[in-house]
């Protein structure tokens, strides 16, 4: 990417909104120019420049662990209202829209600029894959999916997605009953997200032990293969590797304290494999995903649940080495993420600690310890970027590193209606 651009933007709408803007006000103190929210601001309480990116209420950012990202950094896929889809350019930050909603984002491929997603047909229990190039607009149809059948993910050479379906005509109803959910949950003129009962649907869902399988299709022939079939267990958040195209990771659905979460299977269906086994009553393991090597598998851990003894663990595939970070209850995220290079990490706070977070990982130094496959432990240094005190986290803000790593993105409702932001990592300099 051009670094010079974005910080000749930065400058310019520093400069064109310095009137009505002053840098030490908050964002929620701002008063907007012709009836619109601000959009930039730095953040008086930690000094980073925040830009708004989208500019209709209702369009977000996508979910933590999905690629967003065009392979060359320059821009950046959005969810516009309605569901659509939309792009944004990194190096001018103008958008745009491509595909009317409703539509259900999967993830931008690691090889090309294109956008794979789902939509809906006449009959709600079938979909079709599509794909969308970020570049041209141009759209694909790439396969009819089988009924009940969900494509959630895409491999690293852009050859296969995977999904699942629910076997037959079983049904746990509610929001998990196999229907395709192609649009955002609204409860309300701004997207809060998260139901008000998911915890209880999710209960309900796990106790039905619908019969799931989990397949492959061919990108280029519609092909479907079948990995795991007939399992009773909810099998969800497939994820591919970003490097390698074989290797692919899924979770046990359900309350984290129910269920061993995180697993690994190869596309030939060998080397199905657990990845974090517990250990402890009450140990809760989740919020999984892949580093940008395409080897370290990443997640949340908790001695019990309720954040008492909290980590940011790793697993790598290739040497089998853990790591494990400590933070803690103030440090607190719903979903973390790490950097391209593998050295940051970001969070984006909760109810308890309402902030956009920049951490700093610090091994403990080992000094001869003697022992074998021993776990390397550390803790996380933070600091603080956006003051997320206004945020309904109904709404997860689900944070990611720009491919240059010069911003982080999220989703926030810290302006009343939901939008997509994104903070600068270094702090603003002075005007």
């Amino acid at each position: 990417m051009n670094s010079s651009a974005p910080t000749r933007l930065l400058r310019a709408i520093a400069f064109s909104l310095a009137v009505l803007s002053p840098a030490a006000l908050p964002a929620a103190d701002v008063a907007p120019a012709a009836n619109e929210p601000p959009t930039s601001w730095i953040d008086s309480d930690t000094g980073h420049r925040v830009i708004r990116l989208t500019r209709e209420p209702g369009s977000d950012s996508f979910y933590f662990n999905y690629n967003a990202f065009t392979p060359d950094g320059k821009k950046m896929a959005l969810i516009t209202p309605r569901g659509g889809i939309g792009v944004v350019d990194l190096t001018t930050f103008e958008e745009r829209a491509l595909v009317q909603g409703p539509a259900k984002t999967i993830i931008v491929g690691s090889k090309t600029p294109k956008l794979y997603y789902t939509k809906n047909t006449k009959d709600p229990y079938f979909s079709e894959l599509w794909s969308v190039n970020l570049d041209t607009g141009e759209t694909k149809k790439l396969a009819d999916l089988p009924r009940r059948a969900s494509v959630v993910t895409i491999n690293a050479d852009e050859t296969l997605g995977a999904g699942t379906f629910i076997e037959g005509d079983a049904n746990a109803g509610g929001a998990y009953d196999g229907t395709p959910q192609q649009s955002p949950s609204r409860m309300s003129a701004t997207n809060l997200g998260e139901p008000a009962n998911k915890g209880e649907l999710m209960a309900r869902r796990l106790a039905a032990k619908l019969p799931v399988t989990m397949f492959t299709i061919d990108l280029r022939s519609g092909k479907i293969t079948n990995l795991i079939e007939h399992s009773t267990d909810w099998l969800n958040h497939l994820q591919f590797s970003p490097k390698v195209p074989t290797l692919l990771m899924y979770c046990h659905e359900g309350a984290w304290q129910q269920v061993d979460r995180i697993w690994t299977v190869r596309t030939d269906g060998t080397q199905n494999q657990l990845i974090h086994r517990r250990q402890m009553e009450m140990e809760i393991a989740g919020h999984e995903w892949w580093g940008a090597d395409g080897q370290t598998i990443f997640y949340q851990l908790h001695f019990p649940r309720g954040g008492r003894v909290s980590f940011i663990a790793s697993y790598n595939v290739a040497t089998q080495e853990r790591t494990w970070l400590q933070y803690n209850p103030d440090q607190s995220s719903i979903h973390d993420n790490s950097s391209p290079d593998g050295k940051l990490f970001c969070g984006d706070g909760d109810n308890r600690s309402p902030w956009i977070f920049l951490f700093r990982p610090k091994l403990v130094e080992n000094r001869g310890t003697v022992g074998d496959h021993l776990i390397k432990g550390g803790y996380l240094e933070s600091e603080k970027l956006v003051n997320m005190a206004k945020q309904n986290y109904r709404l997860e803000p689900n944070p990611m590193f720009t491919p240059d790593m010069k911003f982080i993105v999220f989703r926030s409702n810290i302006l009343g209606p939901d939008y997509a932001f994104a903070v600068e990592v270094a702090k603003a300099k002075a005007p």
